[in-house]
């Protein structure tokens, strides 16, 4: 997995886990549902990443 693909994949988490506390701050469902969509699409990018670097080894 390059470099750069890891650190899209911990920003697009990050993001989802900003937003999720933020939709708990403010009672906003919508808002939880999106981030918690957001870090897990994000963690299926990594363990894909994973899967193919496995691969190669």
């Amino acid at each position: 997995m390059s470099f750069v693909d890891k650190v899209r994949n911990k920003v697009d988490a990050l993001r989802g886990r900003g937003k999720e506390t933020a939709g708990k701050a403010t009672d906003n469902r919508d808002l939880r549902v999106e981030g918690r969509s957001e870090r897990g699409v994000a963690d299926l990018r990594d363990a894909g990443e994973k899967a193919k670097d496995a691969f190669r080894r």
